[in-house]
């Protein structure tokens, strides 16, 4: 006959109070102590406290304001996309934070942006200026690997 014991600690039927089989193995009155504990200790889902906790941690949103700023120092020109992106982005914040905290009194459309432009004028560097200015995480890939034929120029 098979040993019992308990698949979380290792110790053995004649070492604890009671060993309860589950369909793959078995548990002691002190895991699941242990295992009630930190559950009473761990935050339930849709607790505001622990949601409040979450977006404390979360650093400050730029105002479309500073966004423009930050992209000023290293783009010139390009005014229009500068602020258009300034204020997408601040948007899209404030709805990935209201998420967090589940705040549904302001719904803030989702938008995209498509930057079109000819080479050099700046449209990979705004990009990556607010990548770097967020610090979020930036990808370049290029679409032509995406195709079958890929590029075929004129």
């Amino acid at each position: 006959m098979a040993i019992k014991k308990c698949s979380f600690c290792g110790k053995v039927e004649s070492e604890v109070k009671h060993l309860i089989a589950g369909q793959q193995g078995f548990i002691c009155n002190e895991c699941i102590k242990a295992c009630g504990e930190i559950l009473k200790s761990a935050p339930a889902a849709g607790d505001v406290n622990a949601t409040d906790e979450v977006v404390a941690e979360v650093k400050p949103i730029p105002t479309p304001k500073e966004i423009a700023a930050e992209l000023d120092k290293y783009v010139i020109g390009q005014e229009q996309a500068k602020k258009v992106l300034a204020v997408a982005v601040y948007n899209h914040f404030h709805r990935v934070r209201d998420q967090l905290v589940d705040d549904q009194d302001v719904e803030l459309a989702k938008s995209n942006i498509l930057l079109i432009g000819p080479t050099g004028s700046g449209k990979t560097l705004l990009a990556q200026t607010l990548a770097r200015f967020l610090d979020v995480p930036f990808a370049i890939a290029d679409a032509t690997t995406l195709t079958e034929a890929g590029y075929v120029g004129d």
